[in-house]
């Protein structure tokens, strides 16, 4: 008992942290991304590296989410330090959602990300939802924000 009652207070206690953090993020285009932008919209936003290959292999369903998908916004923000690289994958994977360039600074708006692919949901009403550290598809993310959905009713 007193182990479940201090996952749960962890767990709270996460939530709460990420709950105060917002974002701005500009992507290699010059745009800037803030969450209050997306307001009754589901936001995703996923830390990923061209040299991780459970990042490469989610990036094709967060595509088809992003164009399929107008209640969804993807942000991707890739952590490698090369650019050029970074910019190459985007088009050999054609990346359609925005892409930004990211480092510690910009990913200590919402946590020290300890592990690629990591992945924070922000609800329509741009309240934090949920993190995924470690790959995510399509499928489990539909189902997530259908049992919210449900949740709501």
């Amino acid at each position: 008992m007193k182990s479940k009652l201090s996952v749960s207070v962890c767990t709270v206690a996460l939530l709460l942290t990420f709950q105060v953090q917002a974002f701005q993020f500009k992507d290699v285009t010059g745009e800037v991304h803030n969450l209050a932008d997306y307001k009754g919209r589901w936001v995703l936003i996923n830390f990923w590296a061209t040299w991780c290959p459970p990042c490469l292999k989610e990036i094709p369903d967060l595509i088809s989410l992003y164009e399929d998908r107008k209640d969804i916004m993807v942000i991707g923000v890739a952590m490698d330090s090369d650019p050029q690289e970074i910019m190459s994958f985007v088009r050999t994977l054609s990346i359609s959602y925005p892409i930004v360039l990211g480092d510690r600074e910009i990913a200590s708006q919402l946590d020290e990300i300890s592990l690629l692919p990591s992945t924070y949901f922000y609800d329509p009403d741009s309240n934090p939802a949920a993190r995924q550290l470690g790959i995510i598809s399509r499928e489990s993310i539909e189902k997530f924000i259908e049992s919210k959905s449900i949740e709501k009713k």
